[in-house]
């Protein structure tokens, strides 16, 4: 972690994704890590904001659970953003790590002015360093998850494919339209991921038939499968991609990455 961190803007499109589902267990920061490290080997910069206060980005990059500059203090405005942002093992990827104050965020702000806009605030120093920002948010719809889809401009959501997969979706969607009418018009779906699949049962593929019939055409094709690889790298704290690149974990996600780019050049063209 002692590589220098170039600060040169970069030249090509810049985006704030929150990775985002109140359910927990489906994902979600697995995605944010292993996108996010798949978009670096395609020579996209790529910050992730570790916004759970459970920590498990950070820990999942190899930086420790008690690391005290991180996005808490960008918050709070003690510090620059860009003096909370660390170097990952991998080329192009860094992170901003959650320090153990996160936990107590959204009491703080309660009261306080801009309580839906700290994050906002904060990522707008260092957007234009960044080709992608991913957000990785925390199980719940409060302040922290407010914050991460004001300050974004497309939400990622990874569903299980497992029985009630679709649970907390409609409370979900509704908060979307909400951030979208008082806080943050540009907000969109960039895309549901399908995660935890496994081949070997008739129930996953019943219940992402029936996602892609609810929620056609916004539902990537790529599907992260369920492995013991996805779910041993963050022991090591690394990406999939630097654990085993053979695996079908990181093959997924690397399938992933090239669909999310040619997602990205066609709403561009």
């Amino acid at each position: 972690m002692e590589k220098m961190f170039h600060v040169e803007q970069v030249t090509t499109m810049n985006k704030i994704i929150a990775v985002a589902n109140q359910k927990g267990g489906v994902g979600k920061t697995t995605t944010a890590i292993n996108l996010a490290a798949s978009l670096a080997t395609k020579k996209r910069r790529v910050l992730i904001v570790d916004f759970d206060p459970q920590g498990m980005a950070t820990v999942g990059l190899g930086l420790p659970k008690e690391e005290r500059k991180g996005i808490y203090q960008a918050l709070m405005k003690k510090m620059p953003t860009l003096e909370c942002i660390r170097p990952c093992d991998l080329e192009n990827l860094y992170i901003c790590p959650c320090s153990p104050e996160l936990s107590g965020f959204e009491a703080e702000i309660f009261n306080e002015d801009e309580r839906e806009i700290r994050l906002r605030l904060a990522l707008e120093q260092v957007r234009k360093l960044f080709h992608y920002i991913l957000i990785d948010c925390p199980p719940s719809l409060g302040f922290l998850t407010i914050n991460a889809m004001t300050a974004a401009d497309s939400i990622l959501i990874p569903i299980q494919t497992e029985f009630f997969c679709m649970e907390g979706m409609p409370e979900l969607l509704r908060m979307l339209d909400q951030v979208r009418a008082y806080l943050n018009p540009k907000l969109r779906i960039e895309g549901i991921l399908l995660t935890m699949y496994d081949e070997r049962t008739n129930l996953s593929k019943q219940v992402a038939d029936e996602i892609r019939g609810s929620l056609r055409g916004v539902t990537y094709d790529s599907i992260i499968p369920r492995t013991v690889k996805l779910a041993e790298a963050p022991s090591f704290g690394k990406p999939a991609l630097l654990y085993d690149i053979k695996s079908k974990a990181a093959q997924s996600y690397l399938t992933l990455a090239e669909e999310f780019l040619n997602h990205e050049k066609t709403s561009v063209g």
